[in-house]
């Protein structure tokens, strides 16, 4: 049972770790990649669909992404999509290919970047700490229903604040990457 606990507790921080990286691959760091685009729906045939299930997205260059839609008439649809999206984006169309050009970042554009990525880095330790709290939580009860002794729980319990100590240290390492590859002009 307690095996259990710890099993789950280290997925479910691994999980909280992912949602992490994924939340800062949306945030633009000046460097064209295709995962900025990854948010954007398109109408399909009456229908929301993501973008990268109508379109093939590519990187031409570092401040360049294309869009080359399947069909012809997706065209101005995903060119518009992209315009009115919250990403500041002006795509240009060149006949079936929509190109992307990234502007430059600001310096204060830059900061608050930083601020907003160590925001979220703030949410994913939470996140992290709440499991722990769960998980603690968990072997606590077994103690106090006897199935377990004293020792094993402060083991466990150990063992627990070492994987969470493990998962902070990826999410404070990650966010140093994702703080230099913003502040890099």
């Amino acid at each position: 049972m307690l095996k259990e606990i710890i099993k789950d507790a280290d997925v479910r921080m691994d999980k909280s770790v992912v949602a992490f990286q994924d939340e800062l691959n949306k945030i633009r760091t000046g460097r064209a990649h295709t995962s900025l685009l990854d948010h954007i729906t398109v109408e399909y045939y009456g229908s929301q669909v993501p973008l990268n299930q109508v379109a093939t997205i590519g990187v031409e260059d570092a401040r360049t992404l294309t869009v080359s839609p399947w069909e012809k008439q997706m065209v101005q649809v995903v060119e518009k999509a992209i315009m009115t999206s919250d990403l500041g984006l002006n795509p240009a169309t060149a006949g079936l290919v929509i190109r992307v050009p990234l502007p430059a970042l600001t310096e204060e554009r830059r900061r608050d970047l930083v601020r907003v990525v160590r925001h979220e880095a703030e949410n994913a330790r939470v996140a992290v700490r709440n499991i722990r709290r769960d998980a603690i939580h968990h072997v606590k009860e077994l103690l106090k229903e006897k199935e377990t002794s004293e020792d094993e729980a402060r083991r466990v319990e150990d063992e627990i604040q070492g994987l969470t100590d493990k998962h902070v240290a990826e999410i404070d390492r990650i966010l140093a990457a994702k703080e230099g590859e913003l502040m890099e002009v």
